[in-house]
């Protein structure tokens, strides 16, 4: 006998529900860039270098990973609200634990505990979205889901910074209390109409094993490639070669075993396809300049951690204006042509970042960042839902959960791969730059520093900081120009998506 699907809900049930749900996603992307401004401070206290610190990043990237793509198979068989529930009681728990840590392996330890809790929030949190809210209003329910997923990793560095500069760096972690308790009480009273009947079935250990194995050998690689100078280091060559074979085996493995815990299928789905496709090459992008934009201000143009966020922080007053136009605007419009405008706009913000100069003050930094706000959710909230526009009901949780996790994975090589390129173009344009100056303008510019400065080696070591910021700068301007084209490029692939036919899919009960 086919299962009641319940009613959704109304009224302040359902405001309950949208609250709940919001802020789980937001709590859980919250804390994927809220340690990294906070970072050098737990390093110092824990008495270990800012190499090992960048552990504490990792190791909550890695864990996150890996349970984002089993949630669909993790709520089937413990029902998708008990499991909702128990991720938030862990995610809660173990922030707590990493507050109260005095060293850097427990730390880690409760990291990766924390991550492995919190990833199954993230694609529960839409497709519990789409089941509370009646399906009428479905893209209400997206257009939260994806402004939360805008503003949380913005946030984060403000937070952190904040909290670093002026209380003690556990409340980086503490903070989630608060947030898991609203969560929690709210879940309690809204969502238990929408469990799911556990389905006994056996564990799929191979499986789980292969994920493991790739995603740590994978996320490690790309971490740690450009401190060890990628395939320079032996350990990243084996840490490429184990997650390459790692991932055909697993690959096989699912698509052959009667009970995959990765429900592969949904790579069929040519709107899922397309659209993850989209989605991944437009987070990689953006997530690339979310890392880039503070260091640059950092490292180049003397901002504080606390005032780098805030010259990014515009970024969140147009996603949050904007996601929910978008949301009115799906059932009305062709969600391609929403997505097409989005990464129109995101490509006219990267335009203008490729024209700064070393003089770029505060507000040309945050206008571009505001402009940047208007197109992240038209992206996020179409591609998602023309990702599960075409897929049955019972696929629709695990086509999240892919779809989170490739867009995670690709966050983690847009965000490394660009600092590699920044760093690689710096030194290029300064070995460029140093050779394209003619020698008798050098000495002239040199004696002029020597006089003014009344020393040969401060007139030298002036001489060179400004031919390093000249070069730091085109390199910047060089990665915001090729990721206008690349965002102009990814459009094409919006439009190998078919228009859906009929209402935004919900979850079966």
């Amino acid at each position: 006998m086919k299962p009641v699907t319940p009613a959704p809900l109304a009224g302040a049930p359902l405001v309950v529900a949208a609250i709940v749900l919001s802020l789980a996603n937001f709590m859980v992307v919250l804390d994927t860039t809220i340690a990294n401004v906070a970072m050098p401070t737990i390093s110092g206290d824990l008495g270990v270098s800012t190499t090992e610190g960048t552990w504490i990043i990792t190791a909550y990237a890695v864990a996150e990973a890996i349970t984002v793509p089993l949630t669909g198979w993790l709520a089937r068989r413990f029902g998708q609200v008990r499991l909702f529930t128990w991720s938030v009681i862990a995610f809660v728990a173990f922030s707590i634990a990493c507050g109260l840590s005095t060293s850097m392996g427990a730390l880690v330890l409760f990291r990766v505990l924390q991550g492995l809790a919190g990833g199954p929030l993230i694609p529960l949190s839409s497709t519990l979205m789409l089941a509370v809210f009646p399906k009428n209003k479905a893209h209400v329910a997206l257009a939260l889901w994806g402004m939360m997923t805008v503003v949380a990793p913005i946030f984060g560095p403000i937070l952190g910074g904040l909290i670093s500069d002026n209380w003690s760096w556990p409340w980086v972690f503490y903070i989630n209390i608060g947030f898991g308790l609203i969560v929690l009480l709210g879940a309690r009273r809204a969502m238990q109409p929408f469990e799911t009947t556990p389905e006994r079935s056996r564990i799929d250990v191979v499986g789980l094993a292969l994920l493991v194995t790739f995603v740590t050998a994978f996320q490690v690689m790309i971490d740690k490639g450009r401190e060890l100078d990628w395939f320079e280091s032996n350990f990243i060559v084996g840490s490429a070669v184990l997650a390459v074979i790692s991932l055909v085996v697993l690959v096989i493995w699912e698509l052959t075993d009667e009970a995959p815990a990765l429900d592969l299928s949904v790579f069929k789905s040519r709107n899922w396809l397309g659209s993850t496709l989209s989605l991944s090459l437009m987070f990689g992008i953006f997530f690339g300049n979310i890392v880039l934009t503070p260091l640059w201000l950092q490292q180049q143009m003397g901002y504080t951690a606390t005032w780098a966020g805030y010259a990014t922080a515009p970024m969140g007053i147009l996603a949050v204006v904007t996601a929910p136009i978008v949301g009115r605007l799906l059932p009305k419009v062709d969600a391609r042509l929403i997505v097409s405008v989005g990464m129109g706009v995101l490509a006219a913000s990267f335009l203008m970042r490729s024209q700064f100069t070393t003089q770029a003050d505060y507000m040309s930094v945050a206008i571009s960042m505001f402009v940047l706000g208007a197109g992240i959710p038209a992206c996020i909230i179409s591609l998602t839902s023309l990702g599960v526009s075409d897929l049955p009901d019972h696929k629709v949780t695990s086509g999240a959960g892919l779809q989170n996790f490739l867009r995670l994975m690709s966050s983690a090589v847009g965000a490394s791969l660009t600092q590699t390129y920044w760093e690689h173009m710096a030194k290029f344009n300064r070995a460029e730059l140093v050779g394209a100056t003619n020698p008798s303008n050098l000495d002239a510019i040199a004696g002029t520093a020597q006089q003014l400065l009344g020393s040969e080696t401060g007139a030298a070591t002036l001489l060179s900081r400004q031919v390093d910021a000249q070069a730091v700068m085109l390199a910047t301007n060089d990665f915001y120009a090729m990721a206008t084209v690349l965002m102009v490029a990814s459009i094409l692939v919006v439009w190998s998506v078919k228009r859906p036919k009929g209402p935004l899919k919900t979850v079966t009960h």
